[in-house]
């Protein structure tokens, strides 16, 4: 037998089985989805993002809500060290929660030339825009002049605070406030300014903490007010924001 005879044969019969081949595959028509196979796929999908959206929803919601409990709960603590320190709790605005010199209390002030400062320079305000704006006429954690041995030292409570944390009034004066804003487009300015969303605090004759002091804040969420507290573990869903 002549091996080296049959091998050209051999190998020109493969190619013609690979010619053959591609032939009938270039011949082969190429099959695609049909209408009912891209509507299911379609359903498919409608049915993911409608079970992925509101899971998407109520993350960004409970997020809002453990932002501002934490900032609420860090005020709150800074509250019970002033209390601590001085042996009473701050003292608030009489006639209104949301606008209170809550912020002069913690951040400590001395009194030079009928003007309080700010213990960090930050912030001066007249008895009379104190009075005009929170409805005290001066603050309890103040002290006059260079304090001494024999006067009264005012103590700063109010390092921790973020900037965004505080904001400013048109009369000048500063307020704590939730770093969630109140929608500026909403009707109600709780701050009396677009987007200021304070932190209200009562601590003369609280009705949900009888004795200590109460602090909240109102956080627009779906449309629904949360209010967070320190008299509730849970968000409260109110009518309407205070």
């Amino acid at each position: 037998m002549n091996t080296a005879s049959q091998q050209p044969r051999s190998i020109a019969g493969t190619e013609a089985m690979t010619t053959h081949f591609q032939v009938k595959s270039a011949n082969r028509p190429v099959q695609a989805f049909t209408l009912i196979e891209l509507l299911v796929v379609i359903a498919v999908i409608a049915i993911l993002a409608g079970m992925i959206f509101p899971i998407t929803g109520a993350v960004n919601r409970q997020k809002m809500r453990s932002k501002a409990r934490a900032e609420l709960n860090q005020v709150a603590t800074l509250i019970e060290a002033y209390k601590a320190k001085l042996g009473h709790y701050p003292p608030d605005n009489p006639v209104d929660p949301r606008i209170n010199p809550l912020y002069y209390e913690l951040a400590g002030t001395r009194l030079n030339q009928a003007t309080f400062t700010t213990l960090d320079g930050a912030s001066q305000i007249t008895p009379a825009v104190a009075t005009s704006t929170f409805g005290v006429g001066g603050f309890a954690n103040s002290m006059q002049g260079a304090g001494g041995d024999e006067g009264r030292v005012a103590t700063s409570f109010a390092r921790d605070l973020k900037p965004g944390a505080i904001a400013t009034l048109t009369s000048g004066a500063k307020i704590l406030v939730c770093t969630i804003p109140w929608p500026q487009n909403n009707d109600y300015k709780p701050a009396g300014l677009p987007g200021l969303n304070p932190i209200r605090y009562r601590s003369s004759n609280p009705t949900n903490n009888p004795g200590s002091f109460e602090i909240w804040v109102d956080v627009l969420i779906g449309n629904k007010t949360n209010r967070i507290s320190n008299w509730s573990r849970e968000p409260l869903v109110v009518g309407d924001a205070l």
